[in-house]
């Protein structure tokens, strides 16, 4: 089957005549098509109600004909009846080749097109009709196949639907859809992006499909470094390994402060290098990762406007970019093909403090 699905989106309306004592009405929109009706909320003692609903009628298959579209506003009234405020027809027909959005004139009972002064006010909204084109299920197989494997582990189906919109080259609005949401959902900002959702795990996984080779060339010289030289690195005293030769300083005493001074000089070191090259490479950033948080800057911009939120439209970049992508890559460099084996516990504990 064809199943087609008329949307009718009633954005706002202006100007509308007032029926209360206040002065005001109080507008609910009513819209009818082939024979089945629905109804937007009532917005209360104001004559320029914003609706934002979207309305949905599936219509049967077949010739539309003379089919119309009809939108009515009126005013409700808990005594009595509801007050009409005006109307506005459209043909199917039309629909059917042209989507009809903008601003239209409130007519009254019955539907003319002789000026009446504006006095009925007037309705935006946008109308469009679409249809879906069903194949039989087993067309469909190799994706559900795809997209079910690994839906017990979010970053499986991450990548797969990363992937996907990336080979038909859609990940950016992929992405710019899913942290869209979650900005919409999220209501303090400090806690933007910190778990592991969808729209979070699929900028992850979108970053090491795309920026891996970029990774590499940014972290492998100081990786590499850090395994050839296996030096001793321990900052907390309770986790030293103080040899015999270690342990007998000039004085006698125990050299802690100098074994956590040298640790310190060394990962300050290989921690400029990295911060070096990761500010170096801004050329060599992807242009496809630079778009893709240059949209989320705006979004992130747009979700938290405020002055004292300012700094929020860098947080959310830096949390990928830094918590999701350099630091794991420095703390378990074999999960991104840094190096062809893991870390002996020397290393590990290295490439630990550095990545905190």
């Amino acid at each position: 089957g064809h199943p087609r699905v008329l949307r009718c989106h009633l954005i706002e309306a202006r100007d509308l005549a007032p029926r209360d004592l206040s002065g005001t009405s109080d507008p609910f929109a009513r819209v009818s098509c082939c024979g089945h009706t629905l109804e937007t909320a009532v917005i209360k003692k104001t004559r320029f109600p914003h609706w934002d609903e979207v309305l949905e009628f599936e219509l049967a298959e077949g010739k539309l004909g003379a089919a119309m579209l009809s939108v009515e506003v009126w005013d409700w009234d808990i005594v009595g009846k509801n007050d009409f405020l005006g109307r506005v027809e459209f043909p199917l027909d039309t629909i059917c080749t042209d989507p009809t959005k903008g601003w239209f004139q409130l007519l009254p009972f019955p539907s003319t097109a002789e000026d009446h002064g504006g006095q009925l006010g007037a309705l935006r909204l946008a109308v469009r009709l679409v249809e879906d084109r069903v194949l039989p299920p087993s067309y469909y197989q190799p994706l559900i196949q795809l997209l079910t494997e690994p839906i017990l582990c979010p970053g499986q189906v991450a990548t797969k639907l990363v992937k996907i919109f990336l080979g038909q080259g859609l990940a950016v609005p992929l992405l710019d859809y899913l942290t869209t949401r979650e900005l919409a959902r999220t209501t303090d900002p400090n806690t933007l992006f910190r778990s592991n959702s969808l729209a979070s795990k699929s900028v992850e996984q979108f970053m090491k499909v795309v920026g891996l080779p970029y990774l590499h060339e940014v972290l492998k010289p100081v990786v590499n470094r850090i395994f050839e030289e296996k030096k001793y690195v321990e900052l907390d005293p309770g986790k030293m390994e103080l040899s015999r030769s270690r342990r007998i300083s000039f004085k006698g005493s125990l050299s802690e402060a100098r074994v956590r001074e040298s640790s310190l000089e060394l990962l300050k070191g290989y921690l400029g290098n990295i911060v070096d090259a990761i500010v170096g490479s801004v050329e060599k950033c992807p242009l496809l990762m630079r778009v893709a948080f240059k949209q989320l800057r705006r979004r992130v911009e747009e979700r938290f406007p405020s002055a004292q939120h300012e700094e929020v439209r860098y947080f959310s970049i830096s949390g990928f970019l830094f918590l999701r992508f350099f630091a794991p890559a420095v703390l378990t460099p074999k999960l991104f093909s840094l190096r062809e084996q893991h870390a002996d516990p020397r290393t590990g504990r290295t490439l630990l403090l550095l990545a905190k």
